[in-house]
């Protein structure tokens, strides 16, 4: 039995260790038939902003290509609470704003600073560059907004969408942008997680356009 009060858990310093108790009690073929993720025995298979990952079982490590373990703190945390919470479900057709989240128009300025202003001051001056990372980056599965010249909606976990929509600006208005989330996002991370995958998708594409 956990002995950890999860009320406790520090996000740096804890719960890495916390969730990586808690998945070492999984039973993986439920695990794999929630999550909807292969399950070979030893690790599960998944794809995060278009990377490849093996997440052994049941000592977990998040492994990627020329097996390389992940120690991004925030990737490995946010990959274990989906696999020890989260529920993949079929999407239902809409997009949500963050504020559409349960628990999202609580933690929405939290998520505005560190999201969707940190998006439009990377690509804000430049929305060219984003939609070229999406048409140069096959692997991120992403497709063109209808009616968005640069709005695009791409994979971030295993059939778990998101989007983004840049405007750009002129003399008079400043560049905006908004995230969208489909509609099985909730269902696979709560409010809180949902915000850090938005870092972490943020920090890929920047890193994608910092390695032209």
């Amino acid at each position: 039995m956990l002995r950890v009060d999860e009320r406790r858990t520090d996000w740096k310093d804890q719960a890495d260790a916390y969730y990586s108790a808690l998945y070492g009690e999984l039973d993986p073929r439920e695990t794999a038939e929630r999550c909807k993720l292969p399950f070979d025995g030893e690790a599960f298979s998944l794809r995060l902003m278009g990377s490849v990952y093996r997440a052994a079982f049941p000592r977990f490590d998040l492994i990627w290509a020329a097996e390389k373990t992940v120690d991004d703190e925030s990737t490995r945390v946010l990959v274990l609470r989906y696999l020890c919470k989260g529920r993949w479900i079929a999407p239902g057709g809409r997009q949500l704003s963050y504020s559409e989240i349960p628990w999202g128009e609580l933690y929405f300025r939290n998520f505005e600073g560190r999201c969707i202003k940190r998006i439009e001051r990377i690509f804000g001056n430049d929305p060219g560059s984003f939609s070229a990372l999406f048409e140069k980056h096959k692997n991120l599965k992403g497709g063109r907004l209808s009616g968005k010249e640069h709005g695009w909606r791409f994979e971030f976990l295993n059939d778990i969408f998101m989007s983004i929509i840049i405007w750009e600006g002129d003399d008079e208005f400043p560049s905006k942008a908004q995230i969208l989330f489909d509609d099985n996002f909730p269902s696979a991370f709560s409010a809180e997680d949902i915000a850090v995958a938005g870092d972490i998708c943020i920090s890929r594409l920047k890193a994608l356009k910092d390695s032209k």
